[in-house]
């Protein structure tokens, strides 16, 4: 296998997601519009609902896309379409037509960028799959942190409808011109590799179909679903909790959110390469035990400090999940139906998106605004979390030891 071509794929696939990563930087583009068009908060913050919702089931139609076209095609496909899905928001007149343009159109191509590039790269580094899965999920994890001020930028001088037609004129012309990099590796050879790195354990690729009627598959997608609860509460609430719990201006809860990518970033990275030295379980035991740290570390903040520790390694520990899981996924069911199994997989994220929200939403109305009960509740999701990745990695060594001995 050429390294030099796959360390170009790798480099490119970075750069792709880092525009795809924008998406998350809606925050930025909210109080406009609801200044703009007298939307309501909950009106405006659905249109990053529907985005996140969308993309994992865009996700699941990838991988019979690329079985027809292949994975050029795919994410030339995902880019023309999340950069409509911007152009068009900048040109809307109703919050309904958002839902449809950044929701479902953006969000589409977001799942079907995304999809290919975490799966591909991974299928070129087999023997590094967490470290190269970590750095490319990276990529979309620091897109917002990079790209936001851009946005401010743009917005200021442009107007938000503006900023929306210039960004998604941008972000098409780049994942247009790179995706044409984006190559498959060589079937034969990626095989070779896998089987020399250890790659498969099971020793077989598993179908997707095959897949769902797995044990293994239900208790990895409930770890997605758990991995994904505390940090999208975090995500979601860190500048009200920063004002309530700590007393921080919304200016200074703005500054520290902006941690939040940061360490969301660095996460997908630091634990995916983590996962190839202790192994893919141990290193989801230290992501729980480190977002229960954060949120015991929340639970008692009444200063900065502590308060910034907590929701930096809530943040981390999340990003990790999605540095971690494609290789958890190619590890259990083989990297020949990587894309569609992960997509599958990926769809826990959906559930810890509705989830982690409510828990925030149920502590406060029940205790008059204050976040310490969502704190309890996810620290106890956190312990059952702990208890589930035991048994998975109890059953992967059963496994491991079967088939020593039928070779």
């Amino acid at each position: 296998m050429k390294n030099n071509k796959r360390y170009l794929i790798l480099a490119v696939s970075i750069v792709i997601n880092l525009c795809i990563g924008f998406a998350y930087a809606w925050s930025v583009f909210s109080k406009p519009l609801m200044k703009d068009f007298g939307w309501t908060a909950s009106q405006a913050s659905m249109a990053f609902t529907i985005n996140l919702f969308v993309l994992p089931i865009a996700m699941i139609f990838a991988g019979p896309l690329v079985k027809r076209f292949g994975v050029r095609v795919v994410v030339l496909l995902g880019g023309v379409l999340f950069g409509l899905g911007l152009y068009l928001s900048g040109m809307i007149t109703s919050v309904y037509q958002i839902y449809i343009t950044y929701g479902l159109i953006a969000g589409s191509g977001i799942g079907l960028i995304y999809s290919i590039t975490v799966s591909n790269t991974v299928k070129w580094f087999p023997e590094n799959k967490g470290l190269a899965g970590g750095l490319t999920a990276g990529g979309f994890g620091a897109g917002s942190l990079i790209f936001a001020p851009v946005a401010v930028q743009f917005i200021a001088t442009q107007g938000v409808l503006g900023a929306f037609q210039t960004l998604g004129l941008i972000f098409c012309g780049v994942i247009l011109v790179l995706g044409f990099f984006i190559a498959a590796p060589p079937v034969q050879e990626t095989e070779k590799q896998a089987a020399a790195a250890g790659t498969n354990q099971n020793g077989i690729d598993v179908t997707t179909r095959d897949m769902l009627k797995t044990t293994d598959f239900y208790v990895i997608w409930g770890l997605m679903v758990l991995g994904c609860i505390s940090g999208l509460m975090i995500i979601s609430q860190a500048s009200p909790i920063g004002q309530v719990m700590v007393g921080l201006s919304p200016e200074q809860a703005a500054f520290a959110v902006g941690f939040i990518g940061l360490a969301n970033a660095t996460g997908r990275v630091v634990w995916g390469s983590v996962s190839d030295k202790i192994g893919r379980y141990n290193t989801l035991i230290c992501m729980f035990v480190l977002s229960g740290a954060g949120l015991t570390a929340l639970y008692f903040t009444n200063d900065l400090p502590l308060f910034m520790v907590g929701i930096c390694l809530i943040a981390a520990s999340y990003g990790g999940v999605f540095g971690l899981f494609p290789s958890i996924t190619a590890d259990n069911f083989g990297i020949k139906h990587l894309s569609m199994n992960y997509g599958v997989v990926m769809t826990g994220l959906s559930i810890g998106a509705f989830i982690g929200p409510q828990i925030a939403a149920y502590a406060v109305e029940k205790s008059g605004g204050s976040y310490n009960l969502a704190f309890i509740i996810t620290l106890g999701i956190n312990i059952v979390a702990i208890a589930l990745v035991l048994y998975a990695k109890s059953r992967n060594t059963k496994r491991k030891m079967v088939l020593a001995t039928e070779n």
